[in-house]
């Protein structure tokens, strides 16, 4: 018996250890995609994701405030900001796989599911191109202690599939498009070719990520006639829990459907 789209999302929350995680998360995008190709496109089906994903037992989740500063000219420090974008993408992959199968209720043509997908199988590409990355430089993802509000955003928009778009691909994965210039800046000073050469796919690919949260959340004020903007900043305010910090790289911000006036009053109080 063939598993649904949902089934598959919730067994790849359910893996604990990462590379298993991504493994598995590429196997059935590969499903997705092949059966959609074939012309017979598997049930979207009904299963609950877990409140959490599971975890590996390292690293060690600390409060931001916890997290040792990084120092990138060094290389400790740059192992420790490969270690920290592993985090990131690992928590990409169940945050993808978790909104295709958080919210049912809503009901989203196909287009929506081929999006989700094929973002969770690059995040899991990137997870293991950072992993690789580690590993080459005598590391591992969990040698050092991780950002532990990753899963807060998810948590906080359960019961809104709007907010999780606003939240999670507009705000979170457009700051990626602001800060990624930067770090494949550091790595360049370095001569770190396979990490330069990690990061600039990351790059390429996280536009099309933040695109989707813009087009579907777009689709979705469409349909229920609300003016996006507004609505934009109403629940940023609501389901995040500090001002955006410029600078903002608006050139790819532009590329992914975010326009200045969605992010620039976010950087003062509301």
């Amino acid at each position: 018996m063939k598993l649904s789209l949902r089934d598959m999302a919730v067994a790849v929350l359910n893996t604990a250890d990462g590379r298993a995680k991504t493994a598995l998360s590429r196997e059935h995008a590969a499903a997705w995609f092949g059966a959609r190709k074939a012309g017979t496109p598997l049930a979207l089906g009904t299963a609950t994701p877990p409140d959490r994903p599971a975890r590996p037992a390292q690293p060690e989740l600390l409060e931001p405030r916890n997290v040792p500063k990084r120092r990138p000219g060094t290389p400790e420090g740059r192992i420790a900001i490969l270690h920290a974008i592993a985090h990131i993408e690992l928590n990409a992959v169940d945050l993808h796989w978790d909104m295709i199968a958080r919210f049912p209720q809503t009901e989203m043509p196909l287009g929506f599911y081929d999006d989700w997908v094929k973002s969770a199988d690059e995040e899991s590409k990137h997870f293991n191109l950072i992993c690789d990355c580690l590993e080459a430089q005598g590391s591992h993802y969990g040698a050092l202690p991780a950002h532990a509000g990753m899963w807060r955003a998810a948590e906080d928009t359960a019961g809104d599939i709007l907010g999780r778009l606003a939240v999670v691909p507009m705000v979170l994965e457009a700051r990626g498009l602001d800060v990624t210039p930067g770090m494949i800046e550091i790595f360049r000073r370095a001569k770190d070719a396979q990490a330069i050469a990690a990061l600039e796919v990351i790059y390429a690919e996280e536009v099309g990520h933040v695109a989707y949260g813009s087009k579907w959340f777009n689709f979705l004020c469409g349909r229920a006639g609300l003016d996006p903007q507004p609505v934009f900043l109403d629940l940023v305010r609501r389901y995040f829990h500090s001002p955006l910090r410029p600078p903002f790289n608006e050139e790819k911000r532009a590329q992914a459907g975010i326009p200045p006036d969605f992010y620039w009053p976010l950087t003062e109080p509301a």
